[in-house]
């Protein structure tokens, strides 16, 4: 017996999977080396609406892109099903296990039980809301490989779980938290007629609200974003996360940038890698929430994995991005020209100048660099204002219509 306990807890406490949320080949391209797996939807039945560059006719050509990377795939089909939406459910899965996904990602049984007749491996969605070892159990004797708890459990009501189940756990360690409980929030439908259990959230808690009182008081104290959760970040504590004995860290973010894809997954990489090579320590520590903070965020907080959050982990900020930086749109790439490693941009937002960091975004480029060299009609140039077409170089392939942005600290 004590042989088996120490076997499960050795390769519960075996480094976690780091697992990332993109959306198209870019966001691939960001974090792929440093995640284990990526989890991303199609154009149906997903809790990001928005995110349609990923569709049934090009699901297959995508999972090769992804696991010509080494990495996992991971399929979300995690919306409300309705009776009319069956018929879709057949279509997605089957495409699914084709295209060779590793898993589906789900909480309707529906979805569950057509994946697992399929011969796709499941795991089961924080949406189902799982808080306790009888539930996780529950889905591992159905047939589910994982789960993904509940953002609403203790860093202890984790380990107990972990510690009760032999279903592999996973739980979400950075990203955006919801105000209602696992994501189930009407607030959007009541609101917009917009369900943010089918996708189509449009965040009223992220607005800007006051509170008043019968009597006309007007609670100002608060700050403006009463509802809006802080980010989630537990960079600061890998090591417990791991000794918990968690099998994949999730982060949120299919509809973040391809550059908040590359810091969070590179940080997070590192940090991992540190704790098991003996030397995570204060002052990575201090780099890595530097680098976080860098990129979108609503501020930081640990959520519920040390107890309750109280007003404090709510933004109250001046804007909705407390990022450090600030992306500015500059321009279009206009034409590509390989042989020089050049591209004709023009300037449409902002001018540009020899030193700025730049990211040059597409549906299927991601480039990150500084700005060494620029060129008007031949000529070499310190800078060049809005409104020209200018010469780039660039250190990697870019596409026309791709989308350029200046990174400045705000």
């Amino acid at each position: 017996m004590k042989v088996v306990v120490f076997f499960i807890f050795m390769c519960k406490n075996s480094k976690p999977e780091l697992v990332l949320g993109i959306r198209n080949l870019a966001g691939l391209k960001a974090c792929s080396l440093y995640a284990d797996a990526v989890y991303f939807s199609i154009d149906k039945l997903n809790l990001r609406a928005r995110a349609k560059e990923i569709t049934l006719e090009n699901l297959g050509n995508f999972v090769c892109e992804v696991k010509a990377r080494g990495l996992k795939a991971y399929l979300a089909v995690n919306s409300t099903v309705n009776e009319d939406s069956l018929e879709d459910v057949s279509e997605i899965v089957t495409t699914a296990a084709r295209a060779e996904v590793d898993a589906i990602i789900a909480w309707d049984m529906a979805v569950i039980l057509k994946a697992l007749d399929t011969g796709i491996k499941v795991h089961v969605s924080t949406q189902a809301n799982i808080m306790n070892h009888k539930t996780a159990e529950f889905y591992r004797t159905l047939g589910a490989e994982r789960v993904i708890l509940s953002r609403e459990l203790s860093i202890e009501e984790i380990t107990k779980i972990i510690q009760k189940t032999e279903v592999d756990v996973e739980t979400f360690v950075h990203g955006a938290m919801c105000m209602a409980i696992s994501g189930w929030c009407h607030l959007s439908a009541y609101a917009l007629g917009k369900s943010g259990n089918c996708g189509e959230c449009t965040q009223p808690c992220r607005w800007k609200w006051e509170l008043h009182g019968e009597n006309g008081f007007v609670a100002k104290s608060l700050g403006k974003y009463l509802l809006s959760a802080k980010d989630l970040c537990m960079i600061e504590y890998v090591p417990e996360l791991i000794k918990a004995g968690i099998n994949s860290f999730k982060v949120e973010g299919r509809l973040r940038d391809p550059g908040y894809l590359e810091v969070v997954s590179r940080c997070y990489r590192e940090a991992i890698e540190a704790f098991k090579e003996g030397n995570y320590d204060l002052e990575k520590i201090e780099v890595w929430k530097l680098e976080l903070a860098s990129v979108y965020n609503r501020g930081f907080s640990t959520g519920f994995y040390f107890g309750y959050p109280g007003s404090d982990k709510f933004y109250s900020g001046k804007d909705m991005n407390a990022s450090r930086k600030k992306r500015l749109a500059v321009g279009v790439v206009v034409n590509y020209y390989p042989k020089q490693m050049a591209a004709a941009v023009k300037l449409l937002e902002e001018g540009i100048q020899i030193g700025d960091e730049i990211i040059i975004e597409g549906s299927t480029t991601y480039l990150k660099q500084h700005v060494k060299s620029l060129k008007k009609q031949g000529k070499d140039l310190t800078m060049a204002e809005k409104g020209v077409e200018v010469s780039l170089a660039v250190e990697g392939i870019v596409r026309r219509n791709d989308r350029i942005f200046i990174i400045k600290l705000k």
